[in-house]
């Protein structure tokens, strides 16, 4: 468990099943994130169970209520192989949450976890080129640009990417 001013970041609990169903089957969330909006909450049990339950995987939780997701990313379970010593971040936020800076501030507490505590020299994030919202996340965490990458989404759909870097 991580906490910061204003949130505590967890490991995700099944019993967040019905919260994160809330958040993620949103249309605004999801697809912009690269992933499906949820079916129903049962769908959203299965993502805690197999996607959700990594390491790194954290519950972004604000007075008692799951608002998020953040995951630090690492060899090999990362979306691109930045190379040794690296890393990669990614967040979203539910969209009654956004523009408060949680996104910011959960990526703050996993930066500083990786750089002290994980051997981590630079982490790495990419964001679908559209998503000017998570482009400001990473400018005020003080990420810089790297490169562009072409990818493909869950409906087998190709898609740019601008992938940024912040070194130790």
């Amino acid at each position: 468990m991580i906490k910061t001013r204003n949130l505590i970041l967890r490991h995700w609990e099944n019993s967040d099943a019905q919260e994160l169903y809330n958040l993620a089957k949103n249309p605004n969330i999801g697809p912009v994130a690269g992933w499906p909006p949820h079916a129903n909450p049962e769908e959203s049990l299965n993502i805690i169970k197999t996607i959700l339950s990594r390491d790194g995987c954290y519950a972004i939780v604000k007075d008692d209520n799951v608002i998020g997701c953040a995951e630090l990313f690492l060899h090999p379970n990362c979306n691109h192989w930045w190379g040794e010593g690296s890393a990669e971040i990614g967040y979203w936020i539910g969209e009654e949450y956004q523009n408060k800076g949680y996104a910011t501030e959960a990526s703050q507490a996993l930066i500083k976890k990786a750089f002290n505590d994980l051997n981590v020299n630079q982490i790495y994030a990419s964001y679908k080129k559209e998503n000017i919202a998570s482009k400001r996340v990473l400018e005020k965490l003080g990420f810089k640009y790297y490169t562009e990458l072409t990818n493909v989404d869950y409906q087998n759909q190709a898609f740019y990417e601008i992938a940024m870097k912040l070194e130790k």
